[in-house]
């Protein structure tokens, strides 16, 4: 997921100020001035993005280093991927040697493609990983069929024959490549991992309105990854999901018949409440309260789904899983950061409060969102191991 400050749905300045003059050309009133602005963000919400938006300067490199414009992201210790030339170059970037006031210069690891002597700008990436190949392990691409077609996914097995799996689950705006970081736990723990792709990320089939439903139509193609790994011996699983993925997978967990082969859940960043996190976005963007009232009244309303692009209403309220905590019943794993500033992890402690007896909430600092392994490996790989052999 690309980031630019805390800003998940990243809404140019002049998609708003456009959006609003038009309205105030229009009507010379507040009311449709704000309602414009509404619809603006709420299709921005659910529309999958089509060009990265690179938000550090990449100034110098050598064979050992790069330099880059200081950023929240590019401050961060960790590991990650650079990408530049609007996603067509790639390197992998290590921990900070050295910063000023204005730079900050890091070990370059490796240039996988592209042509960095041309690049100016840049955006620093979760994905460590850009294939299964990556981690020197045996795997399959293999198809997983859904009801709009067949979706690619990735199958690793684990190093001996077994019956567990473990269903990987990725956020908006990423594709399957996120997943891949959590296959070496698992696949020591003695896990199958089958890494998904689902409806309208890049990879699996589109739906007829190319838009994201925020997990509340999602999760059918999780179901179908379940129904995949159940026709092919499974008989446990574990759904793991980041970001929206998250939100995804306690949709399948809480909506899907299949959901009784499932062992646990780990969720990595999750939107455990799609209210909460839409009202903290509009709060980022200084959207009047009663604006980021209409965003969730636009995104869930019959009558608004031509406005937005829908084809149909979300249902954003069975997407707050903290309300709905009653309804969960499998051991959770729940990984999230204070210093995730796209999606705070103020639901996910209050879904640790509300189900103390499901949910072991294993808090970071420091690390961005969904870049917990990013930045502290060890600690990440390590939480997980102790929580499946509590598990199994």
């Amino acid at each position: 997921m690309a980031s630019q400050g805390p800003h998940l749905f990243p809404i140019s300045g002049r998609a708003v100020a456009t959006a609003a003059i038009g309205a105030g050309a229009l009507v010379a009133g507040a009311l449709i001035g704000a309602g414009v602005l509404a619809v603006v963000f709420a299709r921005t919400v659910i529309t999958p993005p089509t060009r990265p938006i690179e938000d550090v300067k990449i100034l110098a490199f050598d064979d050992a280093t790069v330099t880059l414009s200081v950023t929240l992201d590019s401050m961060t210790p960790g590991r990650y991927s650079l990408w530049f030339q609007q996603d067509r170059g790639h390197a992998r970037v290590g921990e900070i040697v050295s910063y000023t006031a204005d730079t900050v210069t890091r070990q370059l690891i490796a240039v996988d493609f592209g042509d960095l002597h041309a690049a100016t700008r840049g955006r620093l990436g979760g994905w460590f990983y850009l294939g299964p190949a990556d981690l020197e392990l045996p795997f399959d691409d293999v198809l997983v069929t859904t009801e709009f077609g067949p979706a690619p996914a990735w199958y690793v097995p684990a190093a001996a024959a077994s019956t567990r799996w473990m269903i990987g689950v990725h956020g908006r705006a990423v594709r399957r490549q996120e997943t891949l970081r959590a296959v070496p736990v698992f696949r020591d723990e003695g896990y199958n991992s089958l890494l998904l792709s689902y409806r309208n990320d890049g990879d699996a089939p589109s739906t007829p309105d190319h838009r994201y439903s925020l997990g509340d139509t999602e999760w059918k193609d999780i179901e179908a990854g379940m129904r995949y790994a159940l026709d092919h011996g499974a008989t446990s699983i574990v759904l793991m999901g980041w970001s929206m993925g998250g939100a995804t997978v306690l949709q399948a967990v809480t909506r899907s018949p299949l959901a009784e082969s499932v062992a646990g859940v780990v969720l990595d960043s999750p939107v455990v409440d799609w209210i909460t996190a839409l009202n903290y976005q509009g709060m980022v963007y200084r959207l009047p309260k009663p604006v980021r009232s209409a965003v969730i009244a636009l995104l869930s309303s019959r009558w608004s789904t031509a406005l937005v692009g829908l084809s149909a209403p979300i249902d954003v309220k069975r997407l707050d899983l903290v309300t709905r905590a009653n309804e969960l019943t499998k051991p959770i794993l729940l990984l999230h950061s204070d210093g995730d500033d796209f999606i705070p992890s103020t639901a996910s402690r209050a879904l640790a409060l509300a189900r103390p007896d499901i949910v072991t909430f294993d808090e970071f600092t420091t690390a961005r969102h969904t870049r917990l392994w990013n930045y502290d490996p060890d600690r990440w790989n390590t939480d997980i191991r102790r929580w499946l052999d509590r598990l199994g």
